[in-house]
């Protein structure tokens, strides 16, 4: 009994931290407005899956194991992204057939920073990168972190934070 109250403690004293980690502000730059463009080209990026569990029992040499809960997540960047362009009236594309109207989206995943000396968990960070399709000249570029009980979670609110300052 003793041993499930201090699980229950750690739990909720991991919880307590994780939630009041303090994320960086959101960095921006514009250099052009993306209502100048019509089509969006995004950079195919990769599923991310990642899951959060909770075990509890002994799992000793019987094997004995009295339950817990999984949460699995997946995540795809780029619909995220897609998502958010979409809203803001672009469409896109496949491929890029007309460079004046069209926005080149890049996608990165940033380290993972430290909250409390790791106490409070961690944060991801991420940049996405709007360029010219015609001269390569950047027309958005941010970077913002973000933290959830996931490393989805983690990315997708720094996404949204990332993407929340385009006009």
């Amino acid at each position: 009994m003793k041993k499930i109250k201090l699980i229950a403690v750690g739990l909720y004293l991991g919880v307590l931290f994780q939630a009041c980690a303090i994320l960086e502000p959101v960095d921006t730059k514009k250099y052009g407005s993306i209502n100048d463009y019509k089509f969006a080209y995004i950079k195919p990026t990769e599923s991310i899956n990642s899951g959060v569990g909770v075990g509890f029992g002994n799992g000793g040499a019987g094997g004995f194991f009295m339950g817990g809960a999984n949460v699995n997540k997946s995540l795809n960047p780029s619909s995220i992204i897609s998502g958010v362009l979409i809203k803001k009236g672009l469409i896109i594309v496949d491929s890029i057939k007309d460079q004046d109207k069209t926005l080149i989206v890049n996608y990165g995943q940033g380290e993972k920073r430290n909250v409390i000396g790791g106490l409070g968990g961690y944060t991801l960070g991420v940049t996405i990168q709007m360029i010219k399709a015609s001269t390569n000249e950047p027309v958005y570029i941010c970077s913002a972190e973000g933290q959830g009980e996931t490393e989805v979670d983690d990315i997708r609110e720094a996404i949204s934070r990332c993407l929340s300052e385009l006009d």
